[in-house]
C-alpha cells in the first residue's frame, strides 16, 4: 500500500519530496487538500479536513496509517 500510494501523490505533487519525514512542513493547503482528495478517491475512504493534521500527515508512514485506520472504519459500516 506505501509504495501505492507513493506513487500516487508523486504524480500529483512531483516537487514535494514524499521521503521527507517533515512531509506536512513542505505542503501548503492545495497540497494538503490534493492529498485528502487523491487518498479519498482511490480508496473509497472519507477524509476531512480534521484529517489534514501534522500527526496524519507527518510523513509516508503516517499517511499510510491513516488511510489503513480509515479503511477499517469504513469497512467496519459495511
Amino acid at each position: 500500500m506505501k509504495e501505492k500510494i507513493k506513487s500516487l501523490l508523486e504524480d500529483a505533487l512531483p516537487l514535494v519530496d514524499l521521503d521527507s519525514d517533515f512531509l506536512f512542513a513542505e505542503l501548503d493547503s492545495l497540497g494538503v487538500t490534493t492529498i485528502l482528495m487523491i487518498l479519498s478517491g482511490e480508496f473509497g475512504i472519507t477524509l476531512e479536513a480534521a484529517d489534514a493534521t501534522p500527526r496524519n500527515l507527518k510523513n509516508l508512514d503516517s499517511i499510510v496509517a491513516m488511510v489503513q485506520q480509515k479503511l477499517e472504519i469504513t469497512n467496519k459500516r459495511n
